[in-house]
């Protein structure tokens, strides 16, 4: 009688696993098991909710009064792009880089150096949870510059920034914004930093900070990070491509370069 062979998925009881080790080190689906020819049924319901989880983070709607709710009173302006809704949003970029005129008419010019955006993007989620505790971490690392109101932005692109910054006269944009999901990360936010913005700002003239979420570059990380690139910008005058990332993987407040600007003028208001 012929012995049947033994392959290595039938003998998981005594054979280690080689890709738990690797497994800890990464959430991508690595040395997923099988049953015969199939996958696990718990890995293909495993990767069943990831994409549900991505699905959910585009189309779930901003939560903007709980955004509100959680700045304390704090000044802030509520704004909208031209999409009128999520669908529109999807197959009309375009749309989402300009600001509906209702929204461009109430922002009005002041001596900013910098705005701070929140912008749902492609992951309302990552916005929700991650803009508003980098805005509060943001503000002791630039004690003297002025910041004007933060914004949040409703069916938002990155470049719908630079008008805000354009309409609000501020030197600087920093847009929040929720990253294109994955079936490994569903709440991943970006931040782009653009100095001297303007509407038909090219990509090339920003910097990028990305993977903003509990397992990627924590909050505190991105905010050194960030000031470090803001005051490197204003002292240069540019961001983009000629602004290099050179900051120190460890930051300390006396290694982030000195600000050139005046005090903050804390009581000035939009």
């Amino acid at each position: 009688m012929t012995k049947k062979p033994v392959f290595p998925s039938e003998n998981t009881e005594t054979r280690p696993d080689v890709w738990q080790d690797l497994r800890s080190l990464t959430r991508a689906r690595i040395g997923l098991g099988r049953s015969g020819n199939a996958q696990r049924t718990s890995d293909v319901l495993t990767f069943q909710a990831a994409h549900a989880q991505a699905r959910d983070a585009v189309h779930t709607p901003l939560d903007v009064q709980a955004m509100l709710a959680q700045m304390n009173g704090m000044p802030c302006l509520c704004v909208r792009s031209r999409a009128d809704d999520r669908p529109t949003y999807l197959r009309r970029p375009d749309l989402g880089r300009r600001l509906a005129p209702e929204s461009l008419s109430f922002l009005q010019k002041g001596e900013w150096d910098v705005v701070f955006v929140a912008a749902d993007g492609l992951s309302s989620v990552a916005t929700q949870k991650g803009a508003i505790p980098l805005f509060r971490a943001m503000l002791p690392r630039l004690k003297d510059w002025r910041i004007a109101p933060l914004v949040i932005a409703t069916q938002g692109r990155v470049a719908l920034g630079d008008e805000i910054a354009s309409a609000l006269g501020a030197r600087m944009v920093v847009m929040m914004i929720g990253e294109r999901p994955g079936l490994s990360v569903a709440d991943s936010m970006g931040v782009y930093l653009t100095y001297a913005p303007y509407v038909g700002c090219p990509d090339s003239a920003r910097n990028c900070l990305s993977n903003i979420h509990p397992h990627g570059l924590p909050t505190s990380g991105a905010a050194d990070k960030l000031a470090w690139l803001m005051k490197e910008a204003m002292r240069m005058q540019l961001t983009g491509v000629g602004l290099k990332d050179a900051a120190p993987d460890s930051i300390s407040s006396d290694t982030l370069p000195e600000s050139p600007l005046p005090a903050i003028v804390k009581d000035q208001h939009v």
